[in-house]
């Protein structure tokens, strides 16, 4: 069969890349964020269009997918933070709302093109919310199958303590994600992921490698890391060095912010704020520092030479925005496990009618 498939939100591809590591192919991918346009292109053979879901025409996508096409394949991420725990408390922040609204977009474009095989990845949160049951509502008005799951990130070789949502739906028939990979006897961890990077000290760039740049660190967090101990909390600390919040008693359930990650367990999960300690459990295990974008990437499972950065900038580029991008992105390893989904649902659909 001849698989085409078009990834909206696409960022800088993380699930485009998984999705052709399974072998399908993705002609392109949609999002507002140029500065992901180098990284979705360099590393994917797929184009980058840079236009916000809200603006594409009736007709777009369905003109983008080659004449020979057998099989139509529709995929995102619809933004995140506005349905994630953290940001519940300002679930009616004008921003937040406009984008839960792009789901709506999301499902406009599947009543549009009609795709065959429909696939969507978010939070699990998002299951509370109105606009993802409406979502549902399109593919069941619209005759798709579809499945939904909360996957344990570790169990598809995610070496992160993290959920996700993901959604499959077919016109073909039952759809579902492949079974687990991994368990708890193997789950991958952070030594098996970033040990073998070069030491970096605080503030450092890595001479062969741009992108394994750590972020500076105050005279104060650089005491407050030194004694903090892998899976530990502030509670380690001297009393000086306590942030006064966490003097009170509201502030003591806050024990994984400023702590160091463990070599033999998952690391917690990346967000966009990975590259600094007071974000959360981002400090390296042995290293006085919090994670390089480099460990952030290849934790999200990106392989070390995807390239996130146009080589002609050199240096000259901005930690906080490629920790966006990273952060935002679908786990690739997660994207694959998606993609064999797919080839393995179409494998049995051909298997019934022959």
């Amino acid at each position: 069969m001849i698989i085409n498939a078009i990834d909206l939100f696409c960022g800088v591809g993380g699930l485009t890349y998984g999705v052709q590591q399974s072998g399908i192919n993705v002609i392109a991918g949609y999002d507002i964020d140029g500065k992901s346009k180098f990284a979705y292109e360099f590393n994917n053979n797929a184009k980058f269009i840079l236009k916000d879901v809200k603006d594409i025409e009736e007709d777009e996508i369905s003109n983008l997918y080659p004449k020979d096409t057998q099989v139509k394949v529709l995929m995102g991420c619809a933004p995140c933070q506005p349905f994630s725990s953290y940001s519940h408390k300002y679930k009616n922040n004008s921003s937040n709302i406009e984008k839960m609204n792009l789901l709506d977009y999301f499902g406009k474009q599947i009543i549009l093109v009609k795709p065959d095989i429909v696939s969507m990845e978010n939070v699990p949160q998002i299951t509370k919310e109105p606009v993802f049951h409406k979502l549902l509502k399109v593919l069941e008005e619209n005759e798709y199958y579809f499945n939904y799951k909360i996957v344990y990130a570790p169990e598809y070789g995610v070496p992160q303590k993290r959920r996700r949502l993901v959604l499959l739906a077919s016109k073909l028939g039952k759809i579902e994600l492949v079974k687990p990979k991994y368990n708890k006897s193997n789950y991958p961890t952070l030594r098996d992921t970033i040990y073998k990077l070069p030491t970096l000290k605080a503030g450092e760039t890595d001479r062969y490698d741009p992108l394994h740049r750590s972020s500076r660190m105050s005279t104060l967090n650089m005491k407050r890391i030194k004694q903090s101990k892998p899976g530990g909390t502030w509670r380690d600390w001297d009393e000086e060095l306590l942030l006064e919040a966490y003097k009170k008693k509201s502030g003591q359930s806050f024990g994984a912010v400023y702590g160091r990650l463990e070599w033999d367990q998952p690391s917690n999960t990346i967000t966009t704020q990975f590259t600094g300690i007071g974000n959360g459990r981002f400090g390296h295990p042995d290293q006085d520092r919090a994670l390089s974008l480099r460990e952030g990437a290849m934790l999200q499972t990106f392989p070390r030479d995807y390239m996130f950065i146009n080589p002609e900038l050199g240096g000259n580029y901005s930690l906080s925005q490629v920790a966006l991008q990273i952060g935002n992105a679908v786990p690739p390893k997660l994207g694959q496990s998606i993609g064999e989904s797919i080839q393995v649902h179409l494998k049995e659909v051909y298997h019934e009618q022959n």
